[in-house]
Formats: structure tokens, sequence, C-alpha cells
């Protein structure tokens, strides 16, 4: 950055995670007192009514219609990519070589090739880097983490992992276009897995470790839809659910769920991890509180305990109301920001970045060669890299590495 205590941020995306990311831009130099500010230079969407209004409505500067104009900006340091999976690559690369820093909506890649790309371009130019997981930032599983880390928990045995939904279970629903671009594999890459399973990996893989092999399966339960912008029944290849058996490193074994066909459930996402002194479990529909069990309590007073996570020395909580008051979603946003921008106060690198995000894609493609195949495959073997039966014009070119 020209001047070290403004971050300049170019943003792609004016949808739902364009949102999210807008607001917490907007609120964490209200809350959280640094070094960097952040001025909203200019955001990016192909349809500039869009974009006009999304600038108006969040502050922006400026607004563009093309996203390589953006990108080639000299009052931009930041291009954060929050737009469909299809476009994360292509400008990820694009922006890191023109020395700018980079931040991208999950997954990072709709393949490992792509995934690939991004990172060494990131690593190549050596610039900043982060990817939007962002329900690290839930001062609850920020608290879990420090207490596994502490060894509250001692040898972790077994955690489970599930993110449930039921958004997708008409059979009207179409594939493709602004809404429903997700059910589209070639622009998303792949189904539940690279969305709702991909937030369960992170998580797992930032609480107990990385994650050796996997034995998967997935299902398409509505085959055909018609696409938003043919107007053509077409045969769907993201999958609707998946679920898969997991072995760390550790030798830790855990299952994951993921779904779009559980009624009643619009965004269930829950985990437990059990060791040998103690659990935790927690629930994204009661993001604040924290279930604890200690082995090492006093045996007549053992039992599971419910953690308000909301005191002034619990994970983020200082920055925002007096104790005992809650805070939301969004806020985990304002605190992924915040730890990017202390990170370039102090030259600390922020987590997840890219290789983060590379691992994430790792086990995915792994559940799905799984899933195909029916044997338990072993993440990390790339000999039969896809993340889609629908693979992009770069994948069908890439040289192997």
């Amino acid at each position: 950055m020209p001047d070290n205590r403004v971050l300049r941020v170019g943003l792609v995306g004016t949808g739902f995670m364009g949102r999210a990311h807008s607001n917490a831009y907007n609120q964490v130099k209200r809350f959280f007192l640094g070094e960097t500010d952040v001025e909203l230079v200019a955001v990016c969407s192909r349809d500039e009514a869009k974009a006009r209004d999304f600038a108006a409505q969040w502050g922006f500067i400026s607004y563009e219609t093309d996203w390589r104009r953006l990108v080639a900006r000299d009052d931009i340091d930041l291009i954060d990519i929050a737009s469909p999976n299809d476009t994360h690559a292509e400008i990820a690369v694009a922006a890191a070589e023109a020395g700018k820093m980079v931040a991208c909506e999950k997954p990072l890649g709709r393949s490992l090739a792509e995934a690939r790309r991004m990172v060494n371009a990131v690593e190549r130019a050596r610039v900043a880097n982060m990817i939007w997981y962002n329900y690290r930032r839930v001062p609850a599983l920020t608290l879990a983490n420090d207490m596994i880390r502490q060894g509250r928990l001692g040898r972790i045995f077994h955690s489970r992992f599930k993110f449930l939904q039921d958004w997708t279970m008409s059979a009207d629903l179409p594939q493709g276009g602004p809404g429903t671009w997700r059910l589209d594999a070639s622009r998303s890459g792949s189904g539940v897995s690279g969305d709702l399973l991909a937030h369960c990996i992170d998580a797992a893989q930032w609480l107990v470790g990385p994650v050796a092999e996997v034995c998967g399966m997935t299902e398409i339960f509505i085959p055909e839809r018609v696409h938003a912008v043919s107007g053509k029944r077409e045969v769907i290849t993201a999958e609707d659910a998946g679920l898969f058996l997991a072995r760390f490193a550790d030798g830790s074994l855990a299952s994951f769920e993921a779904t779009r066909f559980a009624r009643g459930h619009k965004a269930l996402f829950t985990l437990e991890v059990n060791g040998e002194h103690g659990s935790i479990e927690w629930d994204l529909h009661d993001l604040h509180r924290l279930r604890f069990f200690s082995h090492r309590d006093e045996s007549a007073l053992r039992g599971w305990r419910s953690i308000h996570v909301s005191d002034s020395d619990h994970p983020y909580m200082k920055a925002w109301w007096v104790p005992g008051l809650q805070i939301g979603y969004e806020h985990t946003f304002v605190h992924q920001v915040a730890d990017f921008l202390k990170g370039l106060s102090t030259g600390e690198k922020t987590v997840p970045d890219f290789r983060d995000g590379l691992a994430v894609d790792r086990v995915v493609d792994a559940v799905l060669r799984s899933a195909r195949s029916r044997q338990w495959v072993t993440v990390g073997d790339t000999r039969q890299t896809f993340m889609s039966e629908v693979p992009t014009e770069t994948d069908r070119t890439a040289k192997p590495t």
C-alpha cells in the first residue's frame, strides 16, 4: 500500500457475499481501532445499474462494469472476489500479477488446477491474501479452537460436522442464472461439496488437523432442471447431498454430512469434537453458545456446561457491546477484516489464506473421487483430479503438476 494506514478496496460482486463484505469494511473501523483504515474505492458488476446502486448504498467512491478495469486501477490495493466460483481463478491470478492483494470467497477454485494456479500466483507475487471461511471468526468457535490448542480436550478421537439446508428441493427451481448458479456445475465446480461441506472441512482441519483419507458418497435427487439461461432442460451434475467418513493425520475419525434436501433446515451447521479429557459442541443457530464437557471435573458435578460466549474476555467480544449481549453472522466478516488489517500492520500472515483454501479443495476433490470410485481415497493423490463432471477449459488443457 502506498499509505500503510489506508487499505483501498476494489470489490467484485454485488450479491449476498458482496453485501456481507461491504458491511464488514464499513463496520471494522468503528469497532476495531487500529493503524490501518479502509477506503471503499470501487465495486464491479457487469450490470451497470446494479454497480451504481450498490456503490451508493454501501459507500463506494466509484464503480466499474469490467473486473479487468478494476484490477488495472492504480488506486486500489486489495481486490476482493465475491462473485461466482467460475470467476475466482481468472480474477485472482490477474490481480496478483498486477501486484494487488487478493481476498476470495470460498471455495478457492472449481478444481485443484484452478486452486493451485491461484496459490502459485499470490505466492509468486508475494501479495497478502485470504479466503473468506468466516465461521472461524465466530467467537464461540475461536474459543473452541483455543481450548483444543490448550489441551482441554486432550487427544482427539472423534468429530462430527453437518450442514443442512432445504432450498433446492423444488423440481421447478432452475439451474444457472443469478440466483441458482450453484446448481450449474460448470460455474460452481461442484454442488454441496464445494459449498456446504467446504465450510465443514475448513472447520475440521482448523480444529482437529489435516484430513488424511476419505470415503464418500453423493447423490443427485433431481437429475434434470431447466437452465435459466438456455431455457432447456439440462442434466444436473452438481450433487444435492454428500456424506463422507474421514481419518485425520493424527488417527482420529470423523463423519461429514451436507445436503440441500433436509426439509425444515435453512442453515443447520453443527459440529462436535470428542477427546480423552472432554468434548465440545456448537450449533450455528445458537452461535454464541459453546457446550463443553470436562471429564476432569469433580465426578459428582460432572456434566455438560453451556458457555455463553459474550463476555469481554472472550475472543473479539471486547470490541462490541457490554457483557451478555450478542452479535451475529455478519460480525464474523468484520472480525476477519480486523485480523487482516492487523496482519498488514504487524507483518503477520492472516489465516485462512489461499493455501488453507487449497487444503480444503484437496479434501473436496478426494471426496468426489471417492464417491465416483466407491473406494477410500488418500487426500493429496491428484492423479485423477476433478471437482465437477463438467471440467473447465483450463482444466482440460492443464498439465499435471
